[in-house]
């Protein structure tokens, strides 16, 4: 993120949006937009993009993107669907920019081949398309089945993925619709069914680790034969890749919110019984919520209740519970207005998303987490994953930057965990200490990281993983 000027924050842009002023300079009117026309608009003071089809005039938006000027201009003229993918498909982009859609882009009609070679020539387009040869593959191998008895519906799928877990697998059931979907690498499988037997049901997951049988079984709530499962919705029986698919979202209840620091809180948000979800270790979810009229989405990073509960979830009846440590920014649009909600209120939750691989720390023997804020979020499930599953690491040290002391979360859990486990150390750095503080001081530097960052062994394999704010971020990584 780039600091913006006043008068250009997310609450401000939504007030231009709905102050009726022309944000197209096409005074209401929608257009087809060729090629040719798109590329000519160019240029900070003259900027369209295309995203997913949907040309906008970004030209008003530049001084209020978060990500600064010169984001938005990499795909200035162009169709910037891809960059967004990579960097901000959580965004709410139709919602964000509606009022400043120019119109479609509009496609040359491509001749149908024809004669005996109509059937290879699709299937050649295919192969070139986003799908790929294991695309196919799947579509034509991955199905599902289902049987019943007097009061149950089972789902079964077989993945043939040896190490299917319950963190694979995402089952919702309900609003009359079954939505379950199995992690397959970057690809996920989706079984997608609408009836108005599906109300809610009640259901358990199993699953068989070493053949990747998946079982979704539903409870039925009168002993009537079904003639059919349901009826297919438009994403049904489909396997892609994860960033071609839409977020799902649920609505989840605020259950508790307790204060972390002087500007931090825990905030406990209780997913529906009809969803079976497990956010894996290393990955976020995104809140969606309406403010002014407009869907305002963020990510955050699900952590653990506490450090000192041998890592271990309270047992809750009502449904599985997801933590979040949250920032709450005296100008923060979004954070204020999650601040504002009460308990028993509702938030919308996504499915996770991330490409964090527990591989990666499976085979290392020391492991560094820098860490600035709330960038130490993440850095909780990875502690729990590394301290408790990993035997092979020899050191996992935390180097935690604040800018000041009482901006450290979890300082007392992190030193009691230090000294429960031997292989854990944790060193604060402050910015902006006071005359009294005895650590580290300074911001993230090459001579800060040489000090703290050692091997246990002259040829040990090193993991070090970092977050914080994208200036942090840049530093540690040069």
């Amino acid at each position: 993120q780039v600091p913006l000027k006043p008068g250009r924050s997310l609450m401000d842009w939504i007030r231009l949006t709905k102050s009726g002023k022309d944000l197209t300079g096409l005074k209401g009117r929608l257009i087809e937009v060729t090629e040719d026309e798109l590329a000519k608009h160019n240029k900070k003071e003259d900027c369209w993009i295309c995203i997913r089809g949907l040309v906008y005039n970004v030209t008003p938006y530049m001084e209020y993107h978060p990500g600064g000027e010169d984001e938005l201009m990499k795909a200035a003229g162009t169709d910037g669907t891809d960059l967004f993918d990579q960097v901000h498909r959580w965004v709410n982009y139709e919602s964000m920019l509606k009022e400043c859609l120019v119109g479609r882009m509009a496609f040359k009609p491509i001749a149908a081949p024809k004669g005996e070679g109509f059937q290879n020539e699709m299937i050649s387009n295919m192969f070139n398309s986003k799908y790929n040869f294991l695309s196919f593959l799947c579509i034509l191998f991955y199905s599902y089945d289902w049987f019943q008895t007097d009061g149950l519906i089972t789902i079964v799928v077989y993945t043939k993925q040896k190490d299917m877990n319950a963190e694979l697998v995402i089952v919702d059931c309900q609003d009359k619709r079954l939505r379950g979907e199995i992690i397959l690498a970057d690809h996920s499988y989706l079984i997608e069914l609408g009836s108005n037997s599906m109300k809610q049901f009640s259901f358990v997951v199993n699953i068989a680790e070493k053949v990747g049988k998946v079982e979704i079984i539903l409870k039925k709530k009168d002993n009537v034969h079904w003639n059919v499962l349901g009826r297919p919705l438009e994403s049904h029986n489909t396997f892609i890749k994860r960033t071609d698919r839409g977020l799902c979202y649920r609505k989840c209840k605020l259950v508790s919110k307790t204060e972390v620091t002087h500007d931090t809180k825990l905030f406990c948000l209780m997913l529906p019984k009809s969803t079976h979800l497990q956010v894996p270790t290393g990955q976020h979810v995104y809140l969606k919520q309406v403010i002014a009229g407009t869907e305002v989405v963020k990510p955050y990073t699900p952590i653990l209740p506490s450090l000192t509960l041998d890592f271990k979830q309270p047992s809750c009846h009502d449904g599985a519970p997801i933590y979040l440590m949250i920032k709450i920014y005296s100008c923060g649009l979004f954070t204020q207005a999650l601040d504002h909600l009460q308990i028993g209120d509702y938030i919308s939750v996504s499915s996770p998303e991330g490409n964090f691989k527990k591989s990666q720390v499976q085979t290392s023997e020391d492991l560094f987490l820098l860490a600035a804020g709330t960038g130490f979020t993440p850095m909780v499930k990875l502690l729990n994953f590394a301290l408790t599953e990993v035997s092979c690491l020899r050191t996992v040290k935390l180097i935690f930057f604040n800018k000041k002391e009482d901006d450290i979360l979890w300082r007392n859990q992190l030193e009691e965990l230090a000294l429960k486990d031997k292989r854990f150390e944790v060193q604060f750095v402050l910015s902006e200490p006071t005359k009294d503080w005895g650590g580290k001081q300074g911001k993230i530097s090459l001579s800060l990281l040489s000090e703290c960052v050692k091997r246990s062994r002259k040829d040990s394999k090193v993991l070090i993983c970092i977050c914080g704010p994208t200036p942090f971020t840049e530093q540690g990584v040069e």
